[in-house]
């Protein structure tokens, strides 16, 4: 099989197993005795919406809204579906999320509150607590993001100052049973840190978000201190009661996608080695190393398969690329003289803020990219991955999978 489409193929196997149309279904709780409000947010929100209502009793109650990024959206009849901004919040986002905390309000013990929690949920669910504005929120986040926070150390200082984050969306269901079904975006798979975790007790304090502004150096508004110094109304805490009828599901995560992958591998007679689903950290670091164990291995053909989520540290001047594509460029300038074809890409179809989910790696890359004139260290030095693979027309375009379990990653070695 040719090695370009083996790769491409392996990826979506790994986002089919993360499909919601797939994994939602066998999840959905038996309608409670009153009526079933559906709320959330993420980029699969949209899909996951849909395939609760595909599934849901016709004659029970079924309501709902759900928050996903722009062009994540589908038709849907029962449930409504926004579409907002990411990773930086807007007030389309900002809107939706009050009009949740409105009509979570109004729920009782008869009801269910079904969230429907995916990666993004919390850019897409800002709403600012009192004192902040979502132009200071959206400040705060983008100095996180270019400073190569990862996404734990974002969503603890998220959590505390979003209104719905760290639980927040369960204790305003006014005593309703809650079941949260989650697609991990997260290394780890903690209801806490997906989404910020709306439905799932926050551990964290005020002084833990104000400690990660002051590792990263991010001078926050004033606005913001103030709040993080007063800590007033925190986030609710594991035990408190509010959270007594409150369930998180993990029903989607990188592990399943990446058996998936690996038993894609298997069946086209190529033996695949699972690395890590956790891989964490900076691009380029996790680049160098992947290239050291695919010099240290010796059986051929094999593929090596990692998953979890990278990130980048941005300089004040810099090109065009997402994590994906910056590991694939280092990928090749570490491989040396090993031939090896590769893929990286997000399985949400977007690598960081681009228009690609990620892109390919052959043996040949850096001979192409070098006879169109093209320094690929120039590009790295620069975090132009995405100019260096347009370039070559490696990139890997999907458009919106909607579903979000990390990224991946396949290094091809002995296939030609």
């Amino acid at each position: 099989m040719n090695p370009r489409a083996l790769l491409r193929g392996a990826f979506d196997a790994a986002v089919g197993a993360a499909n919601p149309a797939r994994v939602v279904p066998p999840h959905l709780p038996a309608p409670p005795r009153g009526r079933t409000l559906v709320l959330g947010g993420g980029k699969a929100a949209a899909s996951m919406a849909a395939a609760v209502e595909t599934h849901w009793p016709r004659e029970a109650p079924l309501s709902g809204l759900v928050v996903t990024r722009y062009q994540h959206g589908l038709p849907t009849q029962r449930i409504d579906v926004v579409e907002a901004s990411h990773p930086l919040p807007d007030g389309r986002g900002e809107a939706a999320a009050r009009r949740m905390l409105e009509l979570a309000a109004g729920l009782g013990p008869d009801d269910l509150l079904l969230a429907l929690v995916s990666g993004g949920g919390s850019s897409l669910l800002a709403a600012p607590v009192e004192g902040v504005t979502l132009k200071e929120l959206r400040a705060v986040t983008k100095a996180l993001l270019g400073a190569g926070a990862a996404i734990q150390d974002i969503n603890t200082v998220r959590k505390h100052l979003t209104r719905l984050s760290g639980g927040r969306l369960a204790c305003a269901a006014n005593g309703a049973q809650v079941l949260a079904l989650i697609i991990s975006d997260v290394v780890g798979d903690d209801p806490t840190h997906i989404a910020s975790g709306p439905c799932a007790p926050d551990p964290t304090t005020c002084a833990d978000a104000r400690a990660v502004l002051a590792r990263f150096g991010i001078a926050a508004p004033a606005s913001v201190v103030r709040h993080l110094e007063r800590c007033a109304g925190d986030t609710p805490k594991p035990g408190d009661p509010c959270l007594a009828r409150s369930a998180n599901r993990v029903v989607a995560n990188a592990q399943a996608s990446l058996a998936a992958a690996c038993a894609y591998f298997a069946q086209h007679g190529v033996p695949a080695l699972l690395v890590s689903d956790c891989v964490s950290g900076d691009a380029q670091a996790a680049a160098r190393a992947h290239a050291a164990l695919a010099r240290a291995s010796t059986r051929r053909p094999l593929a090596l398969v990692s998953g979890g989520e990278t990130t980048v540290t941005l300089r004040p001047q810099h090109g065009r690329g997402g994590r994906n594509a910056e590991f694939l460029l280092a990928l090749a300038l570490a491989l040396q003289d090993t031939p090896a074809w590769a893929i990286a890409c997000d399985t949400d179809g977007i690598d960081g803020s681009e228009d690609n989910a990620g892109a390919i790696l052959a043996p040949d890359t850096l001979a192409r990219a070098q006879a169109r004139g093209i320094d690929a260290a120039a590009r790295l030095a620069a975090h132009d991955s995405h100019g260096f693979f347009a370039a070559l027309g490696d990139l890997v375009v999907t458009g919106p999978t909607r579903t979000n379990v990390n990224d991946f990653r396949a290094l091809l070695l002995g296939v030609d």
